[in-house]
């Protein structure tokens, strides 16, 4: 009973018609081609006179025409999703049928069928050609029918940005899903060959990049731009293109790739990302030397502080994609490093991996584990970051970021390593505040002390290396989540000035360049990271609130916050940079301290900073970075000369 159910679903599913359905329908056709043609020819009473007779002819060509539907599976498409293959197909059976029909046509007319002799070879090769022509037009009509009236009734309307092979595998990959997402209604495209108006592709109109975009996106209730693969790079650039679209209120999706549908595969479909707000952001194509950076950390024992954060976090990713023989992670967030642990049992299994809950600060905690573990290399990454909180807290941000520094390079002479990387700011630059000031600070003795260790006045081997970049997109500290947060309880987004601007780079580009530059660095540099170009706060707010699909939402500027820029700096401005292995990264030429005045400066400053007395604690850490001016601070006393 199972086998004959089977048998009956697969030769009368409702889904599909049944081959053998087709298969009849194309002998019909090729049977009806031929009354109609001897009707032309001949006329209504030679038709009657020779109805049967002609009958018993077609049968036999239609006979031939099975053996060639048969070698070129003409029957075996799914009408509705036909495709130029399908018709290829049938053009290539009916091209042979009726080559071996012709050839049996002259001897078969000395036989007792007489028909064969009043058909002339004109009126054989029209039957053929007709039938072809209206197997065809079935195909192409049961498919626009199909995509029209069934298919596209929930479909997304849409526009592919891009023309070429690109964008037009893109546009026959989602006419061929099965469900279709989405409904094509045109492309966009820069092609000044194209500006004629009127331009048609694939039956649909080519529209121009320019400030009438918005409004036929309106018009035409486009509801998302689908941006083809070789495409992306040139979006990311074209604000404008990206600023008429958002205001339409469409969404925009990257396809990642094409797959070409085939009834074979239906599940074939392209990968379709919805964007992002870093994805608009311009940015230019970072390439690393990873052979190099896998050849370094690979079997080495690595020790990263501060792996809890968003920037630890992505460090102990990309380390252990590596192959180290042991990790050493280390923070003070109890929860948050608790799911850097079920990160590394769950996607590197393989990597020997201790998680510590514990502060950089702790002296003995830190002697402990350096004494037991002796790291090959440190990522010291953990820090006080947002600059409102060390304005109000400058006491923790000398003890957490200056001390926790200090104890863990002085550790990392002390037990050997051979490698210190110390992730900084480019709020270390000409500091307004008191967190960037004390990173600064952390530059400063780290640098020193890799000094000494190269005259010979500190006895060790470890090479210090410090990294200096920007915001990173996704991070605690980063604007972005804010914005999400505001624009989904409905505003009004917040933003500090209308001119504000920083420079973003994506937390794993960031990560992979401090990885590069740990590797590849000799001791004592100040990389200095390419951050792009800056991107102004106010219309990041304002394109994340048109990516949301809620234009209009109300931007509140605030004011500048205690210690905060309008823009950051990379370097000093009496600093320079020299290239380096990457053209991302450049060492900054920057002013050397002495070890033997710096330390015992720094040593001073951690014993103010117990007193609790935020002036005091402020104004010793102007001293040791004389270019630290305060801005918008209650500390912009100390730079009058009031204390």
């Amino acid at each position: 009973m199972k086998g004959i159910k089977e048998l009956f679903d697969s030769y009368f599913s409702k889904r599909t018609l049944p081959y053998w359905c087709i298969l009849a329908i194309d002998c019909l056709i090729l049977l009806f081609s031929g009354i109609v043609v001897f009707w032309a020819f001949y006329r209504s009473n030679a038709l009657l006179t020779y109805f049967w007779t002609l009958i018993r002819v077609m049968v036999i060509y239609i006979a031939v025409t099975i053996v060639f539907f048969r070698i070129f599976r003409t029957y075996a498409g799914i009408l509705r999703y036909s495709s130029f293959v399908d018709l290829i197909r049938i053009g290539s059976a009916m091209a042979c049928s009726f080559l071996v029909a012709f050839a049996i046509h002259y001897p078969l007319s000395w036989t007792s069928i007489h028909l064969f002799a009043h058909l002339t070879a004109r009126a054989l090769f029209i039957i053929y050609a007709l039938a072809t022509a209206i197997m065809w037009l079935e195909r192409m009509v049961i498919k626009a029918f199909y995509d029209t009236y069934f298919r596209t009734g929930d479909a997304t309307p849409v526009l592919i940005y891009g023309i070429r092979s690109g964008g037009i595998g893109l546009a026959k990959s989602i006419k061929g899903e099965k469900p279709m997402r989405f409904k094509l209604k045109g492309f966009i495209s820069h092609d000044p060959s194209l500006r004629a108006k009127g331009t048609m592709l694939m039956g649909e109109p080519v529209f121009d990049v320019d400030d009438k975009l918005t409004e036929e996106l309106r018009n035409r209730n486009i509801k998302a731009v689908l941006v083809a693969p070789g495409r992306i790079e040139r979006f990311r650039e074209d604000q404008a293109l990206q600023d008429y679209i958002l205001k339409s209120g469409a969404k925009i999706y990257f396809a990642q790739s094409t797959v070409e549908w085939d009834k074979d595969n239906p599940q074939g479909r392209p990968t379709l990302n919805e964007v992002r707000i870093e994805d608009l952001l311009p940015r230019d194509e970072i390439k690393l030397d990873l052979e190099s950076v896998a050849k370094e950390l690979s079997g080495k024992k690595v020790f990263i502080s501060g792996s809890a954060g968003s920037i630890g976090a992505e460090i102990v990713r990309q380390v252990a994609s590596f192959g180290p023989s042991e990790m050493m992670l280390v923070d003070s967030a109890e929860t948050p490093q608790h799911d850097i642990r079920l990160m590394m049992r769950r996607d590197f299994p393989s990597v020997k991996a201790s998680t510590v809950v514990a502060s950089v600060s702790n002296t003995d905690r830190m002697e402990a584990i350096f004494n037991d573990f002796r790291p090959d290399y440190v990522f010291h990454a953990a820090a006080y970051k947002h600059v409102p909180m060390m304005e109000d807290n400058p006491s923790e941000s000398v003890q957490n970021n200056v001390y926790g520094t200090k104890v863990l390079a002085d550790l990392a002479v002390k037990y050997g390593v051979g490698k210190f990387v110390m992730i900084s700011t480019d709020k270390a630059v000409n500091p307004t505040n008191v967190m960037g000031c004390s990173k600064r600070i952390c530059e400063i003795y780290v640098q020193s002390l890799n000094k000494a260790e190269v005259e010979g006045k500190v006895k060790g081997r470890t090479q210090f290396v410090t990294t200096r970049f920007g915001n990173v997109l996704g991070s605690n500290g980063s604007v972005i989540p804010i914005f999400e947060r505001q624009i989904k309880h409905g505003g009004p987004v917040t933003v500090t000035h209308p001119d504000i601007i920083r420079y973003f780079m994506l937390i794993p580009e960031a990560c992979k360049l401090v990885l590069e530059a740990a590797t590849k660095g000799e001791g004592g540099e100040i990389f200095v990271f390419d951050m792009g170009k800056p991107v102004k706060i106010a219309d990041l707010a304002r394109r994340m609130i048109e990516l949301s699909g809620v234009p209009g939402m109300e931007i509140k500027y605030t004011g500048l916050r205690e210690g905060e820029k309008l823009y950051e700096e990379v370097l000093d401005s009496k600093e320079s940079t020299k290239p380096s292995f990457n053209d991302k990264i450049r060492i900054a030429s920057v002013r050397e301290y002495d070890y033997s005045v710096v330390s015992p400066q720094i040593d001073e400053l951690i014993s103010i900073s117990h007193e609790y007395d935020d002036l005091k604690t402020v104004a010793a850490m102007k001293r040791l970075v004389p270019e630290f001016v305060s801005n918008q601070s209650r500390f912009s006393v100390l730079d009058q000369g009031a204390v």
